[in-house]
């Protein structure tokens, strides 16, 4: 798949991500750093790992909870020189992982607290 075209604007999988949150999705002709090419495929990663994060309950503690909230902000940024093939890979990885773990707790009959662990951060941060 090296150097095959895959859809849009993706002309390389084994290449990072073209266009970048920093340069206007390809609007603007600039290149940021390679630390800043965040892509709509890092966001979608970032926010599923979120989720998977919120769907566990919250660590006892507090350096695990800090770590927890601040590890999908870091992994973001991380993966922004990876290649834009294997970001997409972890972020349909996390969505469907997000669904066969809610697919599961409903099956076995455990409350999901996705939206009341986050609500309950937010309440916190307030």
């Amino acid at each position: 798949m090296r150097h095959a075209p895959f859809f849009w604007w993706i002309r390389d999988l084994s290449a990072p991500d073209p266009i970048s949150l920093f340069n206007g999705f390809g609007l603007i002709n600039w290149e940021p750093p390679q630390f800043f090419m965040i892509g709509i495929f890092h966001l979608l990663f970032g926010f599923t790992f979120f989720l998977q994060t919120k769907l566990n309950p919250t660590p006892a503690d507090p350096i695990q909870k800090t770590l927890f909230t601040w590890m999908p902000v870091f992994m973001i940024f991380i993966a922004a020189s990876f290649p834009v093939g294997l970001v997409i890979y972890w972020a349909w990885n996390g969505l469907l992982s997000i669904l066969q773990q809610i697919y599961i707790m409903k099956r076995q009959g455990t409350e999901i607290a996705l939206f009341t662990n986050i609500n309950k951060n937010s309440d916190k941060n307030e």
